[in-house]
């Protein structure tokens, strides 16, 4: 298939004279034509970077879509704009197929397109872009097929993850089935589930995921999971089978409303997940990603300007379950990548990807029901007290460490006792006593969550 993008964008470029890159509605890169020539002062930074980081920025994103490019049903000509990095002009070719949008096809313009017609407004285009916007139509018709299958499997997968315990393995078979047809998926490949939180659920025409290496089907679930939370039934099993000994719990765990993304990711063998890495990376700097309630933690990274930098990360956060060989083991690798995400999601430190064997206290934590605050530690928890609070718990994550909190803190040891005193008192709670450090520990922690 990505074969058949690169031999059509090939066409766009021989036809015009112009190198040509094809790009997901998403703006994530899916083929390329060769640029031609040696000077590099030539060059387009904004082509270079999403060539390179096979996507564009934020600010790029913005700057284009500024000029119509998704309601577009003609090709456009964009400006160049040195304060965006679009040294630059191009025309835009929209990919559409039965009136939706699927990407956008660019050609850099050097001068030569200058005068070339485009059509609209009642004059005709020129016959290479009529030839151009003709070879666009068979790319959407393409890409609307990949979002076809793509939408199949994505059906599978969310059935497997939300179907009660006694269907998962009818629904394991359907999704094994489907994945060697269309994959040519060997039965007993080791999988993860990646999962990312927030995920945008509000375009019901969304063009398909980017064609990531070991991406095979995604679904949007409820954060909360499915009839029993990814964990009931043979949760117990499916953890064995999937080597992470994941818990086993029947009781329901309340669903949110926030809706996140599940990832089913190829691997290697089970032990290696840099595979579900690179797919969770990429999925985070989706425009999808990230685009939760007000009040989502600020993106993490900075933009690229020059190119020389990652694009940003979105603000969501990523996890990643145990590998399994055992489709039936995806519900339960499916919560330990949410759990996973939650918890990264919670504590910064833990970095916006992350995996469910490195989240530590938060794997029981993300197991328990959102319960009310402890009574005892509830008034600590008010937002007058929120210094208190973050003093509280950096002393506990440093082990009673007076000395190297202080210096994470900032602040003088002697202030450091000061706090500490102020939080035995409001809590009743002695910080000398290892069962009261225990639940001030885990009641910060899950007021995190």
């Amino acid at each position: 298939m990505r074969g058949d993008y690169q031999q059509l964008v090939d066409e766009i470029s021989a036809a015009l004279g112009a190198p040509a890159t094809l790009e997901d509605r998403d703006f994530g890169l899916i083929a390329f034509g060769a640029h031609e020539g040696d000077d590099d002062d030539v060059m387009d930074p904004v082509r270079t970077r999403s060539i390179l980081q096979r996507r564009s920025s934020a600010a790029v994103r913005a700057w284009f879509e500024a000029f119509g490019i998704a309601r577009a049903r003609t090709a456009l000509r964009i400006p160049p704009d040195p304060a965006a990095g679009v040294f630059r002009g191009r025309i835009c070719l929209p990919v559409r197929h039965r009136g939706i949008v699927h990407g956008y096809v660019w050609l850099l313009d050097d001068g030569h397109l200058t005068d070339l017609e485009l059509g609209g407004r009642g004059a005709p285009p020129d016959p290479r872009i009529a030839q151009a916007m003709e070879t666009a139509s068979r790319i959407g018709a393409l890409l609307a097929d990949e979002a076809r299958a793509g939408s199949e499997l994505g059906e599978l997968l969310r059935e497997l993850l939300e179907v009660p315990a006694a269907g998962r393995p009818a629904a394991a078979a359907a999704l094994r089935e489907a994945l060697r047809e269309g994959l040519r998926y060997p039965p007993g490949a080791p999988l993860t589930v990646v999962a990312v939180l927030p995920w945008d659920t509000s375009d019901t025409d969304t063009a398909p995921l980017p064609g990531l290496p070991g991406l095979l089907a995604a679904c949007a679930l409820p954060a909360g999971g499915g009839p029993d939370g990814g964990r009931g039934g043979d949760a117990a099993a499916s953890g064995t089978e999937n080597g992470a000994g994941t818990a086993a719990t029947d009781r329901p765990r309340p669903a949110a409303a926030v809706p996140a993304l599940a990832a089913l990711v190829r691997l290697r063998t089970a032990g290696a997940l840099a595979p579900a890495h690179a797919v969770a990376e990429q999925l985070l700097r989706s425009p999808r990603a990230g685009a939760g309630p007000a009040g989502a933690p600020p993106a993490r990274g900075t933009a690229a300007a020059g190119g020389g930098q990652p694009a940003p990360l979105g603000p969501g956060a990523a996890g990643i379950g145990a590998g399994t060989a055992e489709l039936t083991a995806l519900p339960a690798t499916w919560r330990e990548a949410l759990d996973a995400a939650r918890a990264a999601r919670a504590e910064p430190r833990l970095g916006p990807v992350t995996q469910w064997d490195a989240i530590g206290a938060y794997r029981l934590l993300t197991t328990l029901p959102d319960p009310a605050p402890d009574p005892v530690v509830g008034p600590l928890l008010a937002p007058a007290h929120a210094e208190l609070a973050r003093t509280a718990e950096v002393f506990l994550d440093c082990a009673g460490q007076a000395s190297r909190t202080a210096q994470l803190l900032g602040i003088h040891r002697q202030t450091l006792y000061y706090r500490l005193g102020r939080v035995e008192k409001l809590t009743g709670l002695d910080l000398d006593d290892g069962e009261h450090r225990l639940l001030l520990h885990m009641a910060l922690k899950a007021a995190r969550l």
